[in-house]
């Protein structure tokens, strides 16, 4: 099982603006979302990510590369694990229940809370809505025809509406991290901590690896 420390950085270290929030990010320790799942063709996009925390707000970002890029969703809740995707599933402490966060490269949010895949309570656009980002993309694709992407999120602890999170300092949570594009030319599925299952699921907390707030 895979283990993260999750660092802190207070607030005044950072300047308010999203894109400064990302290049600061480009310094911090990257973790690879590298298990490739449920595929034989070899195809297996290029993803990381970085995580840290602030006084009242988790800081994510994503790197990724890969050959189809897609962002055709753009209302909050919609099915954005058919686009270009990242997502991120957390449980707090012994919590049994978990948040699964979906996003594609602009940021659009899938967003809910559960025991398990058919078992979601949907969060509301309200809530959704307070989460801040960055996105960039380059502008054409290299000599192998792979496209960059990054995506930057400010996910404030009043997202989890389930836990009633003041600090995160010390906290040791379950987590995964993944990449998917269930209707990109070529549909693909990766994870952080390693999944053993016969067909593609994501929402196997079982597999969570382990995530500690310094």
């Amino acid at each position: 099982m895979k283990n993260f420390h999750i660092a802190f950085i207070s607030n005044h270290e950072l300047n308010n603006g999203m894109a400064d929030v990302s290049s600061f990010l480009n310094s911090s320790e990257r973790q690879s979302i590298d298990h490739l799942l449920w595929s034989n063709d070899g195809y297996r996009p290029v993803v990381s990510f970085t995580m840290v925390y602030t006084e009242d707000s988790i800081l994510l970002k994503y790197f990724v590369t890969e050959k189809y890029v897609k962002a055709d969703y753009h209302q909050i809740n919609d099915p954005v694990y058919k686009d270009s995707c990242v997502e991120f599933f957390i449980a707090f402490g012994d919590d049994e229940n978990y948040y699964n966060l979906e996003f594609n490269r602009i940021a659009t949010a899938l967003i809910g809370y559960g025991t398990g895949k058919n078992d979601r309570e949907i969060l509301s656009e309200a809530i959704i809505s307070k989460i801040k980002s960055h996105h960039t993309i380059t502008a054409s694709p290299d000599d192998k025809g792979n496209t960059a992407w990054e995506l930057t999120l400010s996910i404030p602890f009043t997202l989890f509406i389930h836990n009633s999170i003041s600090s995160l300092a010390g906290l040791h949570c379950r987590a995964n991290f993944f990449k998917c594009g269930d209707d990109l030319p070529a549909p693909h599925f990766l994870s952080w901590n390693a999944i053993d299952y016969p067909q593609p699921n994501f929402h196997l907390p079982q597999f969570f690896g382990a995530i500690a707030f310094a």
